[in-house]
């Protein structure tokens, strides 16, 4: 098939939505499959003075940039999107010369060029919806205003039931369940970086550290309630963002923490594997939960705040410790004991590294593809 994956989200920024078009993109061009991606970004100046398209690569896989991102505050966090008439131009064009047999469009709603692509698109359409959110006026208002363009979505996918309760309850519509994937073998071998295991009392936070959901205020909470018990622990904070000022916390605590800045996707699997414990105190707007499975592909037992989505992922608790989302000194509770008990942690351990392979996007496509195939396939009341 020829296949037109869409992502309103800029590539150039890490994200769970941007690595999941990556790797399906990858996974499905593994299986024969042409495939074609489009995200928001930077036209390349050797296009600036044409109409031609010109593509970057990831992974073998031609990417099309439809114009310059632009950062916008959107579900909790900053996005970076691209509209315009410039930018629907690009789109157009992209999905009228990609000559694909279906377009997958992921987050459709948000005002990117998944919303564009969907506008422009004359062939079947299947939509990923990603979005989990009690209360969202921009859904249910874009849900109104484009409900023609939602017409014209064969197929709905949600990565959750988190994912599908948000577009039950906002559109009406009620999507097919696929789970975000991960490769898993690119985590399970890789070891413990030694300068980051030091110790054995090793705390791994992950994450954008300048976004509140993300819950780092959580976590340096419950850490200074763990050194107490735990004198000798550490935590690593590693994510895009600014360092916020710890002067609340007692020196000898500050001394323990060590900010990392951005980790490299090759150094991802050896910060988990460095984990006594990986720690998830987000606070909402998570939709799956995609650090949790590296996580585990890499070993390491998990600490999470009890999100639906994070407690599907963790099966209620079977496959990992879960806290009261927000409350640090459940956090550090719960880490504490779990610091204390190697046992318990090398249970985890096991069951994680099990348990992930249903994840693995060998796994994942084939119910993709099967999507593609039905959307495909006439039917006589169309």
């Amino acid at each position: 098939m020829r296949i037109g994956l869409v992502c309103p989200y800029s590539l150039e920024v890490p994200g769970g939505v941007q690595n999941h078009v990556k790797d399906l993109a990858e996974e499905l061009r593994s299986r024969g499959h042409h495939v074609g991606v489009l995200a928001p970004g930077a036209i390349p100046k050797s296009e600036q003075s044409t109409t031609e398209l010109a593509d970057s690569s990831h992974g073998g896989v031609p990417v099309t940039y439809a114009g310059k991102a632009v950062p916008i505050a959107y579900n909790g966090s900053v996005a970076r999107l691209a509209f315009g008439p410039r930018v629907a131009a690009r789109t157009r064009r992209w999905v009228e010369t990609g000559r694909f047999d279906v377009l997958h469009v992921h987050d459709p709603l948000t005002p990117s060029v998944s919303l564009l692509a969907l506008r422009a698109s004359e062939v079947p359409v299947v939509a990923t919806f990603h979005t989990t959110s009690t209360r969202s006026w921009m859904l249910e208002s874009a849900g109104n205003l484009f409900s023609a363009s939602l017409d014209k979505i064969a197929a709905r996918i949600a990565v959750s039931e988190s994912a599908r309760a948000t577009l039950v309850q906002h559109i009406g519509s009620d999507p097919i369940v696929i789970p975000n994937g991960i490769y898993c073998d690119r985590f399970a071998s890789v070891k413990a970086k030694a300068e980051w295991a030091e110790g054995g009392a090793t705390l791994v936070f992950l994450g954008r550290i300048d976004e509140p959901r993300k819950g780092l205020d959580v976590m340096t909470a419950a850490f200074s309630a763990l050194s107490k018990d735990w004198p000798h622990a550490r935590l690593l904070v590693a994510g895009r963002g600014k360092p916020p000022p710890l002067d609340w916390l007692a020196p000898h605590i500050q001394q323990r923490i060590s900010f990392l800045g951005s980790v490299a996707d090759a150094d991802r699997s050896r910060l988990f594997a460095s984990a006594a414990v990986y720690v998830a105190p987000h606070i909402g707007g998570e939709s799956f939960g995609i650090v949790l499975l590296e996580a585990m592909a890499s070993g390491a037992p998990v600490v999470a705040s009890d999100l639906p989505a994070f407690s599907a992922v963790l099966e209620g608790g079977r496959l990992g410790e879960l806290f009261t989302t927000g409350d640090a000194a459940a956090a550090a509770r719960a880490i504490g004991q779990l610091l204390g008990d190697p046992v318990r942690r090398a249970e985890l351990s096991r069951l994680g590294r099990q348990a992930v392979w249903r994840y693995d996007w060998s796994r994942v496509t084939p119910d993709v593809e099967a999507i593609y195939r039905q959307v495909l396939t006439p039917h006589p009341s169309r």
